[in-house]
Order: C-alpha cells, then structure tokens, then sequence
C-alpha cells in the first residue's frame, strides 16, 4: 500500500502527523514519533508572549506596575517557565533536526503583529521544515467587527509568510462567519496550508469556590465530523493543502479525512491517551482497510467524498442539517 502523501511541498511517507502537544518537548520522544511510523512533528507552541517577555519590555512594565495590580497580574501566567524560552525553542529545533530524518514543523502562537515576527527567521534558520502559526484571540471589544479581525489575521499572515522562505500553514478557528472567504483571503496573504481546526479550551466555574477553573479534555472522534465537513467544502476551492487536527483517533477515521480532502491528519489527543506506538496501530487499520476496499494508495483516494466529488453534494449543506433533525426517533 502506497500511504505518501504531500503536504506544504514536502514528500511525507504517510498522511499521519504529529500535532503540537507536550510531548515533543523532548527529543527522545520525537525519535519514538518516528519509529512508531509518524511521518512528520509539529512542535509545541511557541507563544507570542514569550519572545515578547524575552525583550524585556513587557518584564520591566509588569515590574513597575506590581504595587499597583498585584492582584491583577496574578492572572498573567509565568511565560518565563511555560515550556522553553525563544532561545530554548530555537536549539530545540535544531536538536529535533539532527535526531530524526521526518520534517520538523514549528509552531508559533499569535495574535499580532510586532517585531516578534522576525523570530520566524530564527525559525527558519534553526532547520524547521515549515511554520504552523496558531492564530488565536478572543475578541471581547463590541466594537471590534468581524472583518477587522479577519483583516488582522490576513495582514499577520502576509507578514509572516513573505518574511521566510519555509511553507507557512495557518491553523484556523472553526469561529468565522464566512469560512470559505478566509480561506481564500489567506490563500491570497501567502499561506500555503490551513490547519482545521484548533481545539480551544474554555473555563469552567468551580460553585464551591466561586473561581474560574481552568480544565483540559482530550478530543473524541466526535470532534472529527466538523473537521471532515470544512475539509470536504474547502477542497477544490483553494489552492492550499489542507490538514485536520482534532478528533482523530484510529486508521479508519484518518481514511474520512483523506476522502474528504485532507492531505494530512495531525493528532495528539491519541497518542496522549494510547501511547505513541498507537501511530503504528493506526498506519495498520489504514493498510488493512485499503487492502480490503482495493486501494492501491492514499493519492487515489484524496478528496473523493468532498463537495464536489459526492453525488449527493446537499449532504454537506442545509439539507443535511433539517435531515439529521427529523431522523431522531424519540423511544419510551
């Protein structure tokens, strides 16, 4: 069985990826990802905040303002122990490249433009094989529309993409209004994969305490369907590769996202609840699937159960949506 597959111009021996979590913060670990079969990383998130703090700036102004908001700068987390600091990522990566022969992907965490976006030079530099920039920012200000934030984020992608010479891919909200627009607009700033799509995790309120708790759940494959659903919209209407993240666990759903358009599937959540020899447990069901089913590689099946591919296209549209409704059977 053929599983390679191409993504941001490079030559993977399969479509399975490593998605940024805790455990590619240490180089053994990446060895494992590789042996297990895994066919590239992506690193965890460097945020945008930390190479911030690194300048000092943004250190010296909570400094100053400590008596005044002692409680308010409570809420700030300590950048300065959260994983490693801009130069740690940087020989992190560098390490990474010498320890395995599989594509290094960096990630960075933004939200703005700044200076900081030279960093991704430093990234480039360092050997990583291609930049995931995780856009993310809770827009709170009414004032603010929804155009101007996607203004934001095209503006921010422009920069960095024409910055580095490295393929950029963007890992998207599943919150716009107008998905298909942005992925265009996108497409058009210079990225050259979407990344569909981050996973947020939102507070819980603890009763007993009256505090804001902050919680963690691992993806089900639940979470997949949403992901299947834009990827197969999405296919044939951009110019970018696509990739999935979120809620897939086994060969067979790795298979759907395939069909529907995907030309990756990065996952986490698995291999943190099944180990990371679950990557050669899912590489198993997909050649024992195709095999069964007589496909002779993951090419042939690519985007065939997309929009534009099905028989049926208002499965994917308004249809679908009054039809699951009335196909619920309430039962005594």
């Amino acid at each position: 069985m053929d599983l390679s597959t191409t993504y941001l111009g490079l030559n993977l021996k399969n479509p399975v990826v490593i998605s940024a979590s805790p455990l590619c913060e240490e180089i053994d670990n990446i060895r494992k990802m590789e042996d297990a079969g895994a066919a590239a990383v992506v690193l965890h998130s460097l945020f945008e905040e930390q190479i911030t703090l690194e300048s000092q700036e943004l250190d010296r102004r909570l400094s100053e303002t400590t008596g005044a908001f002692a409680e308010a700068l409570s809420y700030f987390p300590d950048m300065t122990s959260y994983n490693l600091g801009p130069d740690g990522y940087l020989e992190h990566i560098r390490k990474a490249k010498a320890a395995v022969s599989i594509p290094i992907i960096a990630s960075l965490n933004a939200v703005s433009n700044g200076a900081w976006i030279q960093f991704a030079k430093s990234i480039e530099q360092a050997g990583a094989d291609g930049l995931e920039l995780n856009i993310f920012t809770l827009q709170t200000d009414p004032s603010v529309t929804g155009g101007q934030i996607e203004d934001a984020y095209c503006a921010l992608v422009r920069e960095v993409a024409s910055s580095v010479r490295i393929p950029v891919a963007v890992k998207l909200t599943p919150f716009f209004t107008a998905m298909a627009n942005v992925a265009r607009r996108l497409e058009q700033a210079g990225a050259r994969g979407l990344v569909l799509f981050n996973r947020l995790y939102q507070p819980d309120f603890d009763l007993e305490a009256l505090e804001v708790r902050h919680t963690l759940q691992l993806s089900t494959p639940y979470e997949s369907l949403l992901r299947l659903h834009w990827v197969a919209i999405l296919y044939g209407h951009v110019n970018v590769d696509l990739a999935v993240t979120g809620g897939f666990h086994s060969g067979q759903d790795v298979l759907k996202a395939m069909m529907a358009g995907a030309k990756v599937a990065e996952i986490a959540s698995a291999v943190l609840k099944n180990g990371i020899s679950h990557v050669g447990k899912i590489l198993d069901e997909m050649r024992a699937w195709m095999q069964e089913h007589e496909y002779e590689s993951v090419k042939q099946m690519q985007g065939s159960m997309s929009l534009r591919s099905v028989a049926n296209p208002n499965a994917f549209l308004r249809s679908n949506y009054m039809k699951v409704l009335s196909s619920y059977t309430l039962r005594a």
